[in-house]
């Protein structure tokens, strides 16, 4: 049974499921009722891939940048010669007034930019000397200055930014593309993970397939060692004896539902077929080895070392492979002034010197190899930071740090049908506010969908007696002032 056919088949499954359902729906008691009861935990769907693309799509696949901890977009793209001005007074009231902070306790001091800006190409876009190599490439650049979230601590944050909801168990945006759209080489994933600089605090709930089946989770991918965990076969047991491993399994699974309709086990099936496929494809598609040194260099990767360059040329090579979601994590982003390692005056800039050329080179080479024009490649985290000093205990800290900022942070997009040399949105005078055109999570996710052929108000799958969608259930607005 190919992948295409299993799909068909749990589709078929679920159908049958809801037919059993309305039936059961007027059974409030008895059996009906504890059959019911027993489905929590399943979910019935209709036919999207049928439908999807919706319309014709500007981006085919997605690279996501998330630079975890929430970098400081007033050290990096949103320049503030105002808040240089008050540097070391305090803070105005009423950014104090209402407010809830992670750390700043008190009236903290303003703090003013502490590195140096540039306008930069022919859009004269502002970008401090952090970041020299993207700067290179801001004409391919459209920035959102006015991503906003509700949530001012990281793990709800970041589940916000990558499933549309602040708690665990939902189905992650690569998990949505993938299961909406597939992917474009049936030996791979759909959804491959990197990660760099540790584990992010909510782990594997940031690539979770949540309610969707469970083929369409993240995979998880090394740059080191085998690419992904138990890829390779244990000694004395060769393909073809896996093979038949796998043959007979799946006449069990094959079984097993033909009993039990639950359509997880078609999932099952197709997992393992995955799987087998994907012992030949991943190693040689994650090998940088037979890369020329060159681009190599341009990356700054280096042939087994775990680091977000390696990463960044594998997001580079899956996105040639076909793969439509890859999503890279890069930890040590949280600014704070705790400890030398975090401190904007020296953790932070050691972090942004670590990602300035990969990303730059990233960019470059999509561009030379025809793939940015329907790659769209995303950067940001999961909240800004304050103008203001971080004070724990309302003392000023030796070391400079800023603490988390939900009303106003940047993104920037590249490629994928976005406008290049683009800015969206202003913040205030002290980069605190947005003074106009606001963007929540489920806007920017919206947006994506929609780059992607997919409008998000039509995407939804049937789980706890609600069509569930990426986006939620407030309204989001595709942000069209920044589509080409």
């Amino acid at each position: 049974m190919n992948r295409l056919s299993i799909e068909q088949e749990i589709v078929r499954t679920r159908l049958e499921q809801d037919t059993r359902r309305q039936f059961l729906q007027r059974c409030t008691t008895g059996l009906g009722g504890m059959w019911l009861a027993s489905q929590s935990a399943f979910a019935s769907s209709p036919a999207e891939h049928a439908t999807l693309p919706h319309f014709p799509p500007k981006a085919k696949r997605v690279i996501f940048l998330h630079m975890i901890g929430g970098p400081s977009q007033l050290e990096l793209f949103d320049y503030k010669p105002d808040l240089a001005k008050y540097d070391g007074r305090d803070a105005p009231q009423e950014y104090l007034d209402g407010q809830r902070f992670a750390f700043i306790q008190g009236t903290p001091q303003m703090l003013g930019p502490q590195f140096s800006f540039k306008r930069y190409g022919e859009s004269g876009a502002w970008v401090s000397e952090l970041f020299p190599h993207v700067a290179g490439h801001v004409d391919k650049l459209c920035f959102i200055k006015t991503m906003q979230t509700d949530q001012f601590n990281h793990g709800p944050a970041q589940l916000l930014v990558h499933t549309g909801n602040a708690r665990i168990g939902y189905p992650s945006e690569g998990a949505w593309v993938t299961w909406g759209l597939g992917t474009e080489n049936e030996d791979l994933p759909g959804f491959m993970v990197l990660l760099s600089g540790g584990v992010p605090r909510n782990g594997k709930a940031l690539w979770s397939n949540g309610y969707l089946p469970s083929v369409y989770q993240g995979v998880q991918c090394r740059s080191q060692g085998d690419p992904i965990l138990n890829i390779s076969n244990p000694e004395n047991v060769t393909r073809d004896i896996r093979r038949q491993m796998l043959n007979a399994l799946g006449d069990l699974n094959r079984k097993s539902h033909e009993q039990f309709h639950d359509p997880e086990t078609l999932t099952r099936i197709a997992q393992y077929e995955m799987s087998f496929r994907m012992q030949m494809a991943v190693p040689d598609v994650a090998d940088i080895n037979d890369e020329p040194q060159e681009i190599l260099d341009l990356y700054g990767a280096e042939k087994g070392k775990v680091s977000f360059a390696n990463n960044c040329l594998l997001a580079r090579r899956f996105a040639e492979a076909g793969v439509r979601f890859i999503q890279l994590y890069d930890g040590g982003w949280d600014s704070h002034g705790t400890e030398a390692k975090t401190a904007i005056n020296d953790g932070f800039a050691k972090k942004c010197k670590q990602v300035d050329q990969p990303i730059a080179a990233l960019l470059a080479d999509l561009d030379q190899r025809g793939l940015l024009e329907d790659t769209l490649v995303v950067w940001g985290g999961e909240f800004g930071r304050t103008p203001m000093r971080e004070n724990r205990g309302g003392n000023k800290m030796a070391l400079i740090g800023r603490d988390h900022a939900p009303a106003a942070f940047t993104f920037f997009m590249a490629g994928g049908g976005v406008k290049p040399g683009f800015t969206y949105g202003e913040t205030d005078e002290f980069g605190y506010l947005p003074a106009s055109n606001p963007v929540q999570v489920r806007d920017f996710h919206a947006t994506m969908l929609h780059l992607l052929g997919i409008d998000s108000d039509r995407m939804s799958f049937y789980f706890q007696g609600l069509n569930q969608k990426l986006t939620g259930v407030k309204p989001a607005r595709v942000i069209h002032d920044v589509i080409a």
